[in-house]
């Protein structure tokens, strides 16, 4: 589908923009800043994103839902509208009461900020995004991702330069609310906001939140709660190190899985009464996560040493570990997302919901038990095996719609890994191979991606040319 090669590939191109420069700023100001301010920093974001998601309802994934209540996208857009607005400003309201009362200095400046930025920029704006969302039309989107990533990452550098602190990581959320309002609402509009009462519209719009709320709220606490547990139990310091962890973990998975994720969802939703073009187009998102994500995954955590060293400075090798553990939870994190999809689209995020309960058990236990006694090591095991349990068990589940083989999806990429680590291992027993930082680096990451490349090419050889044929005919799914 032409929309679909589209919208990916203007994903992908923001998505290089995003990780490079991205990239770049995070070094820059994990070299100039305090490891504590990323710790208040992570902290806000986290208890923002939990307790925003009852400020979601789960009407975003209502919108996009094709139904007959939705048919009519102007008038859809006006009562969803209507709705953001009552629940979101209840939120804002009650979010700010509890900052300014319960917290203090550069926390509530931080809560305080989040809470403006998230409510104008983001819940304000979600009407004309998932209009495009639903269109599969993501062209406008990713020219603001790369549009807030550079004025974000310059605005942001400056401040740090000039010497803050707190708020140059502040200020590339105040930049992302202005461009977002700037872009959807005034820059050629894709919609003129309106509201509308409409009491059909809203009881579907209640009634599919109200199953994709739990989704959505165990989804999200899955993601947050390691944060929540890690800066109150083990304080700034400790959440500094294991936000960056995650931070710089995380890379892999914005350059490849954050934009197909975005296109997925449309896709899966159109193809919701075929179920063999579904399937394909379920094999092919997630055998393109896979190759991708094991690749980087294994690449950065065997220069994970070097990386600390050379980039950060030695102040942040505490969170080398952790850093090394969060890959694996950052290459499977999107397969979860995906999958996900598939039940959004028929219907059923009720289905993702059960799953999504298991796993935060595993996640609350692993962080009792492991976190006291590791620190964000233990952090991290615990949401690795929180992830683990459930990509099994939406793998599962997910056969009732989509047909997939899992040695087709994981065998051969598995076997580059794994040959792709061996060879790095023979490699650095050469004389000489690790006597400088850079050079152990270099040797790592040129045999690693040799390896596995060569291991892909060669078994994977007919795939490969069907994927890049099918790519080159803009024909993502079908």
């Amino acid at each position: 589908m032409q929309r679909s090669i589209s919208s990916l590939s203007w994903n992908l191109v923001s998505s290089l923009v995003l990780v490079g420069v991205g990239f770049f700023r995070s070094i820059l100001l994990a070299r100039w800043l305090p490891v504590e301010a990323f710790g208040v920093y992570s902290w806000a974001g986290s208890v923002i994103g939990l307790s925003g998601i009852i400020a979601n309802f789960g009407l975003t994934k209502a919108f996009i839902n094709r139904a007959p209540e939705t048919q009519n996208e102007t008038q859809a857009a006006s009562s969803y509208l209507t709705l953001r607005l009552i629940i979101s400003g209840l939120w804002f309201i009650l979010l700010n009461g509890y900052a300014i009362r319960y917290t203090t200095g550069n926390t509530r400046t931080a809560l305080i900020t989040l809470a403006v930025t998230t409510f104008l920029g983001a819940y304000m704006t979600q009407v004309p995004r998932f209009i495009l969302v639903r269109r599969v039309m993501h062209q406008r989107l990713a020219l603001l991702q790369i549009l807030d990533t550079l004025f974000a990452t310059l605005s942001a550098l400056y401040l740090a330069w000039r010497g803050a602190t707190l708020w140059a990581l502040l200020i590339t959320d105040v930049v992302g609310c202005a461009l977002n309002i700037w872009i959807l609402y005034f820059w050629k509009p894709v919609w003129r906001p309106s509201l509308s009462w409409n009491k059909k519209h809203f009881r579907y719009y209640l009634n599919f939140g109200r199953r994709q709320l739990m989704v959505d709220l165990l989804l999200n606490a899955l993601d947050r709660v390691d944060d929540l547990w890690t800066g109150i139990s083990l304080g700034d310091l400790a959440m500094g190190y294991y936000s960056r962890a995650y931070t710089f973990a995380a890379y892999p998975r914005k350059l490849i899985a954050a934009p197909v994720n975005e296109v997925a969802l449309g896709a899966y939703a159109e193809l919701k009464g075929d179920r063999l073009r579904l399937s394909q187009a379920f094999f092919r998102f997630n055998a393109l996560l896979v190759r991708s994500g094991f690749l980087l995954a294994g690449l950065l955590a065997l220069i994970a040493p070097e990386f600390i060293r050379l980039l950060l400075t030695d102040k942040w090798l505490p969170m080398l570990s952790a850093f090394q553990l969060m890959l694996l939870y950052t290459l499977f994190d999107p397969l979860k997302l995906t999958i996900s999809s598939v039940f959004i689209a028929m219907g059923r995020p009720e289905r993702v919901a059960r799953v999504h309960a298991i796993q935060l058990l595993i996640l609350l236990i692993g962080l009792v038990t492991l976190g006291p006694r590791f620190n964000i090591v233990g952090v991290a095991l615990a949401v690795n095996a929180m992830l683990i349990v459930g990509i099994s068990l939406l793998l599962w589940q997910v056969r009732e719609y989509v047909d997939y083989s899992l040695p087709k999806l994981f065998g051969i990429p598995s076997l580059g890994l794994g040959l792709g680590l061996a060879c790095t291992y023979l490699a650095l027993q050469w004389p000489n191979a690790t006597s400088s930082d850079w050079h152990t680096g270099a040797i790592k990451t040129v045999v690693f991606t040799l390896a596995y490349s060569v291991t892909l090419g060669l078994l994977e050889r007919r795939n490969l040319k069907l994927l890049w044929a099918t790519l080159r005919k803009q024909q993502l799914i079908g």
